[in-house]
Parts: C-alpha cells; structure tokens; sequence
C-alpha cells in the first residue's frame, strides 16, 4: 500500500500541535467516476495512542493531518440516437442527438467539437450548428441554445448532464443506403491529457486538476442513414389491327404500357406520369388504366386524365420495391 503524500501541491499538510507528532497517512483511491467527495473538501485525521507508564492509563494525540481533495476531470459523451438516423439526398438540417456528462467532482466547463471526416463510412455529412438543449431532451430552434466555442461552453456540476444536438446537411450526390458518421467531442476548459496529468491549483477549491481515466475528453458517434429512391420507367406497346397481325398499319390500334418502378429505401412522392400523344394517331376515348382499373378522361377525383394532347396519372408517394403499371391507347391515323 502506498503512503500518500502530505507535503506538496497536490495535498497540503495543516499541522496542529500536540505532545506527540504521530503521522497517519490515508491512501486515496483515484475513481473514474464522481466519487461524492466535492473537489476542495478537506479530508482530516488524527491518531491517537495509549499506553501505561505504570501510574495509570495515558492518552495522547498526534498532529492532525488534513488533506485538500484535488478535481478529477472525467467526461462521457454518449450518443443518444436509438439507431441510424434516416436522412435524404441533399436533405439540411439533420440532427444527431448525444449526451454530455460531467463524471468528475467538481463544477467543469466543456468545449464541444465535431469530427466528421473520420473515415468508416460512406460520406462526410456538413456539420453546419450545435445546440445545447433547454431540458425537455427534444430539438426546437426557438428555444434550444445555440452553441458558440468559448463563449457558452457547458459548465456542469458534477455528475449532471446536457443533451446537446449536432444539424448536419447531408450532401446531395449520396445515394440509397450511404451512411455518414459524425462525432461529438467534450473536453474539459480545464485541461486534458493522458491520465493522471496534473494541472496544479486548477481545481476547485483550490487544488490540483487530475485528468482521470477518460483523458478528460470524451468521445461518441452518430450515424447518418441516406434513405433515397431511385425511379425507372419502361415503356413497351403492342400493336392490333383488323388483319389480325401485328403490322402498325393505318387504323391499327397501339396500347401503350408504362412500368414504373421505385427502387431504394425510401420513398418517392408526387410521383406522375405524363405521355405525350403520338403524331399521326389519336387517342383512343376512355382507355387509361392504373394497374388494370379503368381511369376517366376527365380531371376529376381519380387520378388519370386527358387534356387533348397528353395523358397524365398521378401515383402520389410510393415505396421502394413497388411497381405502378399505366396503359392507354392510340389509333394510327
């Protein structure tokens, strides 16, 4: 076991007097977590002995031994995001949620950073703010504070967090499935370092600063999920007629059929299809379908129509993985 010291920076030595000088030396244990005891307490202890001279039983004390308990510099930076974030081409914004925790013994104030360009993903999100929350654990521009570097670090008591959102644009050239990490940084304005760094009367109450095992600078990662849908269009058409073949000669009938396919994991929205009537043919009254439903001319409350040069059908939003299918008609004049 080793005797701490009582001399020094780091513990300071208050003697007292009495008529025996008896030194009792307290190992104190360095914990990675706020151990209860508050940085700038004082710690104290006096030792006692007894003996007998013969003329009856005898008592006497030693000096008392005070000891100025130093700041530990701990910090944990956890994410708060319950998995990967969804986000979209090109989308602004973007919030990944962590947590940051003072995990020393005295008040310590943090600045926070960003890395984003770490490597292990697929692209670099654009780190554009960082918010400090007002409480409530959920992102509002109108009332969360907006972070400045040196001008509002967080300064927590210990063992007290703060949730902290980090907005981030995800660049428009990603595609479906793409991830983006992003890393928020908190470091104590005190110092950091390699455990058990010493910043000497830079604690609170007076002592020493300690970098405990964190490096007082903790670390966690977010990660962004692009959820993008890509849309593909075929087109094919067959061709009737009175012969009975399938020679486009004039009077023959051409029916028009578009697939449309949405692939990726999102979605798209206000999705439509629109074809122009071919020259040299006419369109054939009330021949529309969507998915074999038959669809009015007319723009109305289904979702097709014609306007005398084009057909139109809106699809709304749809998924990746499903198809839309759309058939009309012409006449070769």
């Amino acid at each position: 076991m080793m005797i701490a010291p009582v001399g020094g920076a780091k513990h300071r030595l208050l003697p007292s007097c009495s008529t025996i000088a008896l030194l009792a030396a307290l190992a104190l244990p360095v914990q990675a977590q706020a151990a209860g005891t508050r940085a700038g307490s004082t710690i104290s202890n006096t030792a006692s002995a007894s003996f007998d001279t013969g003329a009856g039983s005898t008592t006497v004390d030693s000096n008392r031994v005070d000891l100025l308990v130093d700041e530990l510099l701990d910090v944990t930076v956890d994410s708060s995001n319950p998995a990967e974030v969804p986000t979209t081409p090109g989308a602004t914004g973007q919030v990944l949620t962590f947590s940051v925790t003072n995990n020393g013994n005295g008040v310590e104030a943090f600045g926070l950073t960003t890395i984003a360009n770490a490597g292990g993903d697929n692209y670099d999100p654009v780190i554009t703010q960082i918010y400090l929350d007002n409480g409530d654990g959920l992102f509002d521009f109108g009332t969360d504070t907006l972070y400045a570097a040196g001008a509002n670090d967080p300064s927590l008591d210990p063992d007290q967090g703060i949730t902290v959102f980090v907005l981030a644009t995800t660049p428009g050239t990603v595609v479906d499935g793409n991830r983006g990490i992003v890393s928020l940084v908190a470091a104590a304005k005190t110092g950091t370092g390699t455990p058990g760094t010493s910043f000497v009367g830079e604690g609170e109450g007076g002592g020493d600063a300690v970098v405990g095992s964190t490096g007082a600078d903790g670390e966690d990662a977010g990660t962004f999920l692009v959820s993008a849908a890509t849309v593909t269009l075929v087109k094919s058409a067959v061709i009737t007629n009175t012969l009975n073949t399938a020679d486009p000669i004039p009077g023959a009938t051409i029916t028009y059929t578009i697939v449309a396919t949405v692939a990726g994991s999102g979605s798209v929205s206000g999705l439509a299809i629109t074809d122009d009537i071919p020259a040299d043919t006419s369109y054939v009254p009330a021949s529309i379908k969507l998915g074999g439903s038959a669809l009015s001319d007319a723009a109305d409350a289904d979702a097709g129509d014609y306007n005398g040069t084009r057909i139109n059908v809106a699809l709304g939003t749809v998924a990746g993985g499903q198809t839309r299918t759309v058939t009309f008609q012409t006449m070769i004049d």
